[in-house]
């Protein structure tokens, strides 16, 4: 059942007025028929697809037969965000043809199309959270639960400084991918993880510090499976993420919003700062918005919603109804 499937979106119009075209949307389908349960949409990560569930499912841990997100209970959508290259090598579009306002669009056109009135939840983590929240904004009554993991409204100014860092590797190195993908990997974890997992222990067999070619590792594994434009379009869609363009604040943006928030942050994030999630969960509680935010403690940084899955349970188990 979870075989990728197509919708195109006719006549869609970007935000900036210069692409007007019918666009494809691949997605994916687990667990129970469409309209026959609850759905619940999950956006993906930067390097991710709409792969989340089943042998290779990048969050199997939490989506499957009697997980968190039970594909006995729930029918569970995801995405690829155009230009992803997943499956496909076809480019049609210019890296920065979209920005993250223009596929909240598409995904909520993409569902209405579908004829599903509701999203019980949209979950998604660091930019899939991004998109999350402008789908929020944008179709106000469409979802529930909102559930954005490691994320923000915003691309903060620490995000945008790392991304045009990433933009200048992209254009200037002979290994484009490999490196930017080096230089962002110390992002998603911390210095307290690298020291817990190498504490400065060498590999003989390679003449350098463990960390080192875990580093190197990392750039080769994205290289073999990611191409230089569609990391150029994630990066880029990151930097957009900002609910409160169209709005004079984020107030008046918040104001909108008639989903209940549960936002999980975690203390190590050198990423996507939980000191944001805990203003803007204030600005919410003040706007007598239902809102909650839940910390995951963890060493490991931004990375850590792909491996504290105990604690993403424990924190998301009332959402589910999930027994732990």
């Amino acid at each position: 059942m979870n075989s990728l499937k197509y919708i195109t979106v006719p006549d869609f119009a970007s935000e900036d007025g210069k692409i007007t075209a019918d666009v494809k949307l691949s997605y994916q389908l687990f667990g129970q028929e469409l309209h026959s349960a609850p759905v619940v949409l999950i956006n993906h990560a930067l390097t991710g697809n709409s792969d989340v569930a089943g042998e290779n499912g990048w969050w199997k841990s939490i989506v499957g037969d009697s997980k968190l997100i039970d594909t006995k209970k729930y029918t569970v959508m995801a995405f690829d965000i155009p230009g992803n290259g997943y499956k496909t090598t076809e480019i049609l579009f210019e890296y920065n043809a979209f920005s993250a306002y223009d596929i909240a669009k598409l995904f909520g056109l993409a569902v209405q199309q579908l004829q599903i009135p509701k999203l019980y939840a949209a979950i998604g983590s660091s930019l899939g959270g991004g998109i999350a929240w402008e789908m929020a904004i944008l179709f106000p009554n469409l979802i529930e639960n909102l559930i954005p993991v490691a994320s923000d409204w915003k691309a903060s100014d620490w995000i945008l400084g790392h991304n045009k860092v990433q933009f200048q590797i992209l254009e200037n190195s002979k290994k484009p991918l490999h490196d930017a993908r080096m230089m962002a990997m110390l992002f998603y974890r911390s210095p307290a993880s690298f020291q817990s997992r190498f504490n400065r222990t060498v590999n003989t067999n390679l003449g350098m510090y463990n960390i080192e070619s875990w580093l190197l590792h990392h750039g080769k594994k994205l290289e073999s499976r990611f191409t230089l434009h569609a990391y150029k379009v994630m990066t880029h869609l990151l930097s957009s993420v900002d609910i409160s363009k169209k709005f004079d604040s984020i107030e008046e943006a918040l104001e909108q919003l008639k989903s209940k928030v549960i936002m999980i942050g975690i203390d190590s994030d050198l990423f996507f700062g939980a000191q944001d999630n805990k203003e803007t969960a204030k600005i919410l509680l003040q706007k007598n918005k239902e809102a909650v935010y839940k910390e995951i403690k963890s060493i490991h940084g931004h990375d850590a919603f792909l491996i504290e899955f105990e604690q993403l349970v424990e924190a998301l188990s009332d959402v589910f109804k999930y027994k732990i």
